[in-house]
Formats: structure tokens, C-alpha cells, sequence
């Protein structure tokens, strides 16, 4: 009899154990669930702050045009929205990142460039995009570096470089140090944070 009460006392125990441990790893799990989930904005100085910027400006066909000293396009959340897709929106503005493979342009090998989505900068060439096996869009090279941001970013635990657009801070993606010749680099894109113009 007391051997029945003391294997039913450590069945209890060891029940209540396994309860705990599945509801702490289930909590842990949903904080990193929630965190992940809620966009992060980059932090960048000046951001969304008026002023004049200097970029260089490429026609159509990727012909450079020369640097030009312009005012920053400068708009509220508002009108951000009703210009934007929400999924656009929710990258460019909040830097959020569409999902491996589904971007339209991760696959696209037509010639011509990329520009942003918002306000119509320059940003990349179809001469620097490589296939980098990771389901967006890459580059070796921006157009122009002074036409893109790079900004420090620290969210979801990792030391990345963030990189946006130098004329409306909107968030285009990371830059890492993987990429082929000749930088080393790869400008890893979101479609989304872009519109691609083909050459004619």
C-alpha cells in the first residue's frame, strides 16, 4: 500500500515536472515568437527628418547622369500608406522582410535597373545581380554608394548591416560580406523595397 502511495506520489511529481517545463519552454517560445513578429525599425539618424541629400542620377538605362544635391522625400505614415502596398509599406517603412522565394524579382535575369519603390532613386543594376541561392534578389554593388544608407543594425540578436535608400530612408535589405568578385559583397534585397525598369 505504501509502495502504491509513493509511485503515485513520484508519478504526480514527475507529471508536474513535465507540465512545468513544457508551459516555461512554451512561454519562452511565444516571447521570441512576439519579438520576431513586431517589425524593428533601423534605427538611423536623421531619419524621416527633412533636408537636402546628394545622390547621383541614372536614366532609365542605366546611363549615369551625374551627382545632384535634392531635398529628402520626407511623408507621413499616412501618406507612405496610401502610396504603398501593405507589404511594401511594412518593409520599406518598418523594415520588415518578405519571405525567402516570393519576392517577384529574386529570379528575374531580364536586363535594366532596380529603383525604389517610394520615391524613385537608382539603387542597383541587372549588371552587378547575381544568384546567390538565398531567394532574394542580389548584387554585388549599389548603381552609386552615395545613393544608399548603411546603417548598423542589431535587431533579432544579430550584428547586420542594414541598407536603405539615401533620398526617402526606406529600408531595402542588408549587405553581407559573402558575395562574389569583384567586392565580396551582397546587397541582399527585398522585391518589394523595389521597382525594376527593363532596358529597351
Amino acid at each position: 500500500m505504501f509502495e502504491s502511495d509513493n509511485a503515485q506520489a513520484r508519478e504526480r511529481i514527475s507529471t508536474g515536472r513535465r507540465q512545468f517545463l513544457i508551459a516555461a519552454g512554451a512561454t519562452v517560445g511565444g516571447a521570441l515568437l512576439v519579438h520576431w513578429a513586431i517589425p524593428h525599425p533601423v534605427a538611423a539618424a536623421a531619419k524621416g527628418e527633412p533636408g537636402d541629400v546628394i545622390i547621383v542620377q541614372f536614366s532609365d538605362d542605366g546611363k549615369r547622369l551625374g551627382k545632384v544635391k535634392i531635398a529628402k522625400v520626407v511623408k507621413t505614415e499616412d501618406e507612405w500608406r496610401k502610396q504603398l502596398s501593405d507589404g511594401a509599406f511594412e518593409i520599406t517603412r518598418h523594415a520588415d522582410t518578405e519571405f525567402a522565394y516570393t519576392g517577384k524579382y529574386w529570379n528575374l535575369h531580364d536586363k535594366g535597373i532596380y529603383r525604389c519603390i517610394c520615391c524613385d532613386n537608382a539603387l542597383f543594376s541587372s549588371e552587378t545581380k547575381f544568384d546567390s541561392h538565398t531567394g532574394w534578389p542580389s548584387f554585388w554593388a549599389p548603381l552609386a554608394q552615395e545613393n544608399v544608407n548603411e546603417i548598423r543594425d542589431a535587431t533579432l540578436g544579430m550584428e547586420r548591416v542594414a541598407v536603405s535608400c539615401k533620398e526617402c530612408d526606406a529600408h531595402l535589405g542588408h549587405v553581407f560580406d559573402d558575395g562574389p568578385p569583384p567586392t565580396g559583397l551582397r546587397y541582399c534585397m527585398n522585391s518589394a523595397s523595389l521597382r525594376f525598369v527593363k532596358a529597351v
